[in-house]
């Protein structure tokens, strides 16, 4: 999201405005989960996604109307078997879309995301708020920041205590959506929830996608087997990605924000990844097994140039003690520990 909320201060920064499509309130299998977004262009190329297919396709036009129009709207959305499959889900869903215009030539609109990267970058908090009061045939358009000291970046006619209470309620995690005197208030938090790359798509890979993305990660499954990486066994908005073989796994642009599972099919299968992402700066590196396993594989690493201090960067055996045997138990586990190793992260940065 920082990467995204990038591209906006340099548009906005070169007098270019745009359209911001936001996917919310959404129930069903929408291709993608709340707050997936997407920014339009009157010309060129599309940065993000909602999901393909007719939604996407529609969400486009749309947002291309707005911008010349200068308008911000809401775009409710129902999506039939067709559509569904269109977007290659399993079922439809339902939602709606704001498609947000944002002017360049509104200087406070430069400030707000300028501050909402330097934010990301920090590792810091805020919550970015966008008020639209419904008048015959289209939304009047407030936008702030606002940060955990309530301090304020940009213009807003809301009552403090009521927008204290919505950035600590469930948008505290989440965007999430209130109307209130037929206003409606959308609130996102501005937070990078990271990106979870799970290696192996087995029993427990099943397991702890489904629990990663729920809470708040964006979710990569890889393997080098199409029987286990496919879309039957993980359900959009999953990713899922087929390899070639664990030996030489593809650039998957590795950063502090990346949250690494190893759960391959084999001790050595397991062995050649680790090698692969153990200086990759990937802010969790988590793999499963015995001690016995651990430790025979540290053991070989060594061997090839590997140190004692860059392999005790190693969650293993992963995922916290609860005594986990099932692969639900092992899902549980594993992913209780992705959140206590995100939350000290950022407890540290703030």
């Amino acid at each position: 999201m920082k990467k995204f909320y990038s591209a906006m201060v340099e548009m906005l920064t070169k007098g270019e405005s745009f359209a911001v499509a936001t996917l919310f309130d959404k129930t069903g299998s929408a291709p993608r989960s709340d707050g997936a977004k997407m920014l339009v262009r009157e010309k060129g190329p599309i940065i993000g996604t909602i999901g393909g297919g007719r939604l996407e396709a529609e969400a486009i036009e749309l947002s291309k109307k707005m911008i010349t129009q200068r308008k911000t709207v809401i775009q409710k959305f129902d999506l039939t078997g067709k559509d569904a499959a269109e977007s290659d889900m399993i079922c439809g869903g339902k939602g709606e879309i704001l498609i947000d215009f944002i002017d360049a030539n509104d200087v406070k609109n430069i400030e707000i995301y300028s501050e909402a990267v330097r934010i990301m970058e920090t590792r810091g908090k805020a919550w970015l708020v966008t008020i639209l009061g419904q008048t015959p045939g289209e939304y009047d358009r407030q936008q702030c920041l606002v940060k955990p000291d309530k301090t304020m970046i940009g213009r807003v006619v809301c009552d403090q205590k009521l927008l204290g209470e919505l950035i600590n309620g469930p948008a505290k995690i989440t965007l999430h959506s209130e109307v209130f005197d037929n206003r409606r208030f959308l609130v996102e938090p501005l937070r990078e929830g990271g990106t979870v790359y799970i290696f192996g798509a087995g029993h427990v890979s099943q397991k702890i996608a489904p629990l990663s993305e729920g809470v708040g990660f964006r979710t990569v499954v890889l393997d080098d087997r199409v029987e286990y990486a496919n879309r039957e066994r993980f359900p959009i908005p999953i990713e899922v990605r087929v390899i070639e073989d664990f030996t030489k796994l593809p650039d998957l642009g590795i950063d502090d924000e990346s949250y690494l599972i190893i759960v391959t099919r084999g001790h050595m299968f397991d062995k050649d990844v680790l090698a692969q992402v153990l200086r990759s700066g990937a802010g969790y590196i988590g793999m499963i097994g015995s001690r016995i396993k651990r430790e025979l594989t540290y053991k070989d690493l060594m061997e090839h140039g590997f140190t004692e201090e860059e392999l005790s960067r190693v969650y293993s055996p992963i995922g916290t003690a609860i005594l986990a045997e099932t692969p639900e138990e092992l899902g549980i586990s594993i992913v209780g520990e992705l959140i206590k190793v995100r939350a000290e992260r950022y407890k540290i940065a703030n």
